[in-house]
């Protein structure tokens, strides 16, 4: 018999190839019949909040693994820095295990589920602030510009995976690299923007 984290498990992978799929052919995707569906699920609202929470679950083992608040309440930047690798790392991972839920509006605005992604939010966005203190980051962009910058670059990772623009060995460098040094072109060494940089040299090297 197919248990409920199963078919959410199918739920997850063909909703993430089709964001409006409905519930008959997510059922047909996790092998079940619509009503073994509906046994587990009124409708398609419980079936996304369900998903919803299962995907804050991981958003905040993520945060848990990576030593977020630990770090958060560091001034070694080492430390700092391991913990901003470890969770732009385990952030790529939940994007694409749950791509859909990124941009899904009705997953935002559930009130218990925009309640913990504030808070989880809160978390990061304080060891934004901590790698800003002590150099990782700079401290002239509004931290929550920051924490709004890693999530297009989740969204970028999933758009980029599902239509095969990138490999999916090179989505960290790539995350990282665009998080930290931006898009621009590196100055050359006399300190004078590049020609093929736009506006300027590039925003700050290893530190942007």
């Amino acid at each position: 018999m197919t248990s409920r984290e199963q078919i959410m498990t199918a739920a997850t992978r063909h909703l993430n190839e089709d964001p409006a799929a409905s519930m008959a052919r997510i059922a047909e995707a996790a092998g079940v019949s619509r009503a073994t569906l509906h046994r587990h699920f009124s409708g398609r609202d419980d079936l996304m909040i369900a998903l919803g929470h299962r995907a804050h679950d991981r958003w905040h083992q993520v945060l848990v693994s990576a030593g977020v608040a630990e770090a958060a309440a560091s001034s070694d930047p080492g430390e700092v820095g391991r913990a901003l690798d470890a969770l732009l790392s385990g952030l790529i991972e939940v994007a694409d295990e749950y791509g859909f839920g990124l941009t899904d509006h009705a997953l935002a605005v559930h009130p218990e589920l925009s309640r913990r992604a504030e808070e989880l939010e809160e978390r990061e966005i304080a060891l934004y602030a901590a790698a800003q203190r002590t150099g990782l980051l700079r401290a002239d962009l509004p931290v929550r510009w920051i924490s709004n910058t890693v999530y297009g670059l989740l969204v970028a990772v999933r758009d980029s995976l599902r239509r095969g623009d990138v490999a999916r060995r090179d989505v960290h460098r790539l995350v990282t690299q665009t998080f930290l040094r931006g898009a621009a072109s590196p100055a050359p060494e006399d300190g004078r923007p590049s020609s093929g940089a736009h506006g300027g040299s590039a925003s700050g090297g290893e530190g942007a």
